[in-house]
């Protein structure tokens, strides 16, 4: 495509990308794809001819459409593009980029803003769960300024709180898709849980990390990663995710008992890299692992007493609160958390 395609850069929670509305892309998802690489400068170290940012983190894609489906807004698609590799994988849900789809559907006229607050339901296409964003629409338009404040953003934003149904097994078709809390993988003791983003927990202190590293000193650990993708590579027929060779999840969690305060300690690869904080989903994940008895993370975690449990997860660069309802008999019933984003950019991208 010579001609410029229609998009808005988004920041979404800790992660930022192109948003596009689905009619602006290609129908082939081949075609679409190609255009998409060309549009973060993809394969390249640097991503230098293309918007990404030479991280995963900032090499992300929203395709948001108006949905038909009953009681639902309108459906998004993540896309994960590679930077070092012609990929581009829809094999996980993002809920740092869910976070600007709601700003962006009412942005682009797909969502009628309702009052000071709009709720904006959601139907995530990755994992055909749903999810219900409310944003902030003061005087009929969105407002970004606000008091929230989230570790690993700088500043304060307009809080978007979003609620999650139904995450559990999204992927993986089972919250524990071995049928098991703990398994043995390379003499390694794991959990293997999906709650939104299929993940394996295991403790970093198995593998000769103390669980408190920093994202550069994780990055520069040769070692280390190469047994975390041995681990990997087992887990995912383990956990019906066929081979995952080129395939961005799951998503590997070293974790240790918490130290500032909070329910957990987490360092997160995504999945050859450490992630400078966790996404949401995967934060999500690990913490409806500290309420199983039996997983890994249930050992070391330091979990609060009721049925409505707010969760600290510890990263990186801060912490990540997520509040999970339980029912009577311990299984988790719902999970929310809250998020910001910005728009960051509205015109055409150039391949």
């Amino acid at each position: 495509m010579s001609e410029g395609v229609r998009c808005m850069w988004m920041r979404g929670g800790t992660s930022k990308g192109g948003f596009f509305v689905k009619t602006d892309l290609p129908a082939a998802p081949a075609e679409r794809d190609a255009v998409l690489l060309r549009v973060m400068g993809s394969p390249d170290l640097r991503q230098i001819d293309g918007m990404g940012g030479a991280d995963p983190l900032t090499s992300k894609v929203a395709i948001v459409s108006k949905s038909t489906r009953p009681g639902i807004d309108v459906d998004y698609l993540f896309l994960q593009v590679f930077v070092e590799q012609a990929l581009v994988s829809d094999s996980q849900n993002c809920g740092n980029i869910l976070a600007g789809v709601g700003p962006f559907a009412i942005e682009r006229g797909l969502v009628k803003p309702s009052g000071d607050e709009t709720p904006v339901v959601i139907y995530m296409e990755n994992t055909s769960q749903t999810a219900v964003a409310r944003i902030a629409t003061p005087h009929g338009r969105v407002s970004y300024e606000g008091d929230a404040r989230i570790d690993g953003v700088p500043g304060t934003h307009a809080p978007i709180p979003i609620e999650f149904r139904d995450t559990a097994g999204s992927s993986c078709g089972a919250l524990l898709p071995s049928g098991r809390a703990h398994d043995l993988i390379d003499d390694i003791s794991v959990t293997l849980i999906d709650n939104g983003m299929p993940c394996v927990v295991l403790k970093a202190s198995d593998l000769g990390a103390s669980g408190y590293e920093s994202r550069d000193e994780l990055d520069a650990a040769d070692t280390l990663k190469a047994r975390l993708e041995s681990i990997r590579l087992q887990a995912g027929p383990m956990m019906g995710l066929g081979d995952v060779q080129e395939k961005s999840v799951p998503k590997m969690m070293l974790i240790a008992a918490p130290r500032d305060g909070g329910t957990i300690s987490v360092r997160s690869f995504i999945p050859h890299r450490a992630h400078a904080s966790i996404g949401v989903f995967g934060a999500v994940t690990v913490a409806t692992a500290c309420l199983i008895e039996g997983t890994i993370a249930a050992a070391v975690a330091l979990v609060p007493d009721g049925a409505r449990k707010t969760l600290s997860i510890e990263h990186p660069t801060g912490s990540m609160s997520c509040v999970l309802e339980v029912d009577t008999a311990g299984a988790v019933t719902s999970a929310a958390l809250l998020r910001t984003a910005r728009k960051l950019m509205d015109g055409e991208v150039f391949t």
